[in-house]
This record gives C-alpha cells, structure tokens and sequence, in this order.
C-alpha cells in the first residue's frame, strides 16, 4: 500500500517550508536587518524600565508610555555620548605619546629579538630604521597594486561607513516604535503559535526570559565592577593608558577571554612603551592575574550564577557558529539562540528519556 500523508501533515509540511523560506530570507537580508535587530535586543532589555517609568504616578496621572521611551532613549544616548567624550580627551592626549614611543618599541624590540634570530642565520633590523626601509622596498615592489587596493578600499570603505552612520541614525527610531508596541507586538506573534503547542512555548519563553534576565543583568554588574577594577589599578601603577585600557577589558568581558586577552595585549603594550625594565610588565601580570581570579571564582559565580545553564564554552561556540552563518548579525543573536537552544535541547532530552525507544530494554 502506497504511502500518502494526511490533510494535516500536508498543512505541517507547508507551514514548515515557509517558516525556512522565511529564515532563508532574513538570512539573506541580514546587513538591512541590523538596526532592527540592535533595537529589539534593546527594547528587550530597556522594556521593563520604560513599565516602571508608567507605574510612576506625576500628580496622579500616569506618566505616558511616549514619554517613557523617549526618556530611557535619551538616557541610553547620553550614557553612551557621555562614555565617548571621556574617551575621546584620553585619546587625543595619548595617541601622539603612542606615536612618539614606537619607535622605542622597535628599537627595544630588535635589540631582544635580532641577536636571537642571528644566531639562526636570520639577518634583519627590527627598529624603526630597519621597518622603515622594508616597508618602502615592498611599496617600491608592488606600487601599482598597492595604489589600486587603497582605492578600491576607500571606494567601499566609504559606502560601508555611510552604511553605519544610517543603521545608527536608525537605530533610536526603531527602539521607540518598539518600546512603545513591545507587549502588543509578543500578543500578535503569540496568536501565530498552533493552539495546541500555546501551553509548552509559554512555559519555554519563560525559561528563556529568565536566563536572558539573569545573564544579561549579571553580566552587565560584572562588567561595569571589572571596568572599574582595570582603570582605578593600572591608574595606581601609573599608565598612561589606563582609563581606556580598563575600558575596554572590563566592557568586552562578556566574551569569555577575548576581552580578558585584548585588554591584557593592549596593557602589555603600553608596559613595554612607558617603562624601563620589567616593572611594567610585574604590574600587568599582577593586576590582570588578580583580575581574573576574582571574576572566575567570585563575580562571575555570584553575579551571574552557574545556574543559568550558559556556559563560557558555550557562549564561545555559539558566537563564533552564529558569526560564521550571519555575520555580524550572528554576533548580536547568538546569546538569545543560544538560550533557546538550551531550553529546546532541556526538553529533547526530557522527551527522550521518557520515551520507549530509551526506555524499553
């Protein structure tokens, strides 16, 4: 007897096909996607402030949902300009002392490595001379490629960044449509679900939600704790570069070691430029070693709770999967897919063992 499928497996089929479609597209559509999805990651977080602003009662009169979101944008710009312009008198100070020392650099740099690479029947000059000169004998050797690659580049980098400006601009416009029709949009797409699954996608959203809640806010604590932690100690040990460089390595921390690994190249760096001897070096490896022993076993356990089912590991995964398959969108979704991933792969396992074919013998 042939096999046919059912009314209903056929329905199945269909609405699975245009789910993937569905996927398909947005995946191919995902440079144009990128405020829209910044926006939503920020109406997600920003949405319960802009509740709390509602609740709030000014002369008995309930503070309107408008003005709640223009007011946590315009708090969320401010925190963000405010973080630039503290920024930007640092770096304009120290990038031409950074311009000044690398020469140094160099210059410290082949007196330890050329005597090594010698030894080898290498001959080359590390110091800035030595760069010098190599760098014009390549340029002599390939001007004409060199020329049309910086064109070519300027060409498209210009579009890029016109490209960025506008996603920018557009980003503040979509968080407030979002923030002000964030609970009747989730009603809408909730009306899509199949009656019969409301009860166990409900019961799955929440799971969600609440690993998303405890991870970002402990996540964000641990930041701003290690950001301060950073600047005020490489201040004490007196680098010049230490308010950027705390910055940085405290602010990139919720990517496990990357973070951690580019704010301690960048203190190394400046070690090596601002200090004699090995001083400057002691102070990194204690500061950054001290650093990291207090996020592993104390910060990252309090604030963010081994609980939350999210391991380091699989943060890096989902990070590096998702980039590889979407680019910088991949980046920006990875943490909510990977929370439902982990949701979804809880209940497979669940289902599995209270199925025959595990439990049978």
């Amino acid at each position: 007897m042939p096999f046919s499928f059912t009314s209903e497996q056929k329905q199945s089929m269909l609405w699975l096909a245009l789910a993937f479609a569905l996927l398909l597209l947005l995946s191919l559509l995902g440079p144009v996607l990128m405020p829209f999805i910044v926006a939503s990651i920020l109406s997600y977080v920003l949405t319960p402030w802009v509740d709390k602003l509602c609740a709030l009662r000014v002369r008995k009169i309930g503070l309107p949902r408008s003005v709640a979101a223009t007011l946590v944008i315009v708090i969320l710009i401010a925190a963000v300009l405010a973080m630039v312009l503290v920024m930007i008198p640092i770096l304009q100070k120290e990038i031409p002392q950074l311009q000044d020392q690398i020469p140094r650099f160099f210059d410290k740099l082949d007196e330890m490595l050329a005597p090594m690479l010698s030894e080898f029947g290498i001959k080359v000059r590390l110091d800035s001379t030595g760069i010098k000169a190599l760098l014009t004998e390549q340029m002599a050797n390939s001007g004409d490629v060199i020329g049309k690659a910086v064109l070519n580049s300027i060409r498209v980098g210009g579009t890029a960044v016109l490209g960025m400006v506008a996603n920018l601009l557009l980003i503040p416009i979509v968080l407030f449509y979002l923030l002000m029709d964030w609970h009747s949009l989730i009603r809408r797409l909730s009306h899509f679900i199949p009656r019969r699954y409301v009860s166990v996608t409900a019961n799955a959203v929440l799971e969600v939600d609440d690993i998303l809640a405890q991870y970002l806010r402990g996540q964000i604590l641990v930041m701003i704790v290690l950001a301060v932690y950073y600047s005020v100690a490489l201040s004490i040990a007196r680098f010049d570069l230490a308010l950027p460089v705390g910055i940085i390595t405290g602010f990139l921390v919720f990517i496990p070691y990357l973070g951690y690994g580019l704010g301690l190249v960048l203190a190394v760096i400046g070690a090596i430029l601002q200090f004699d001897g090995f001083s400057g070096l002691v102070w990194v490896a204690a500061i950054y070693g001290i650093g990291q022993v207090v996020e592993s076993f104390y910060l990252t356990p309090r604030l963010v709770g081994e609980r939350i089912g999210l391991h380091p590991l699989t943060v890096i995964f989902a990070l590096m999967a998702f980039g590889q398959l979407f680019g910088f969108i991949g980046i920006l979704i990875a943490l909510p897919a990977s929370a439902v991933i982990s949701v979804a792969v809880k209940h497979l396992r669940v289902s599995y063992l209270n199925s025959p074919f595990y439990s049978q013998t």
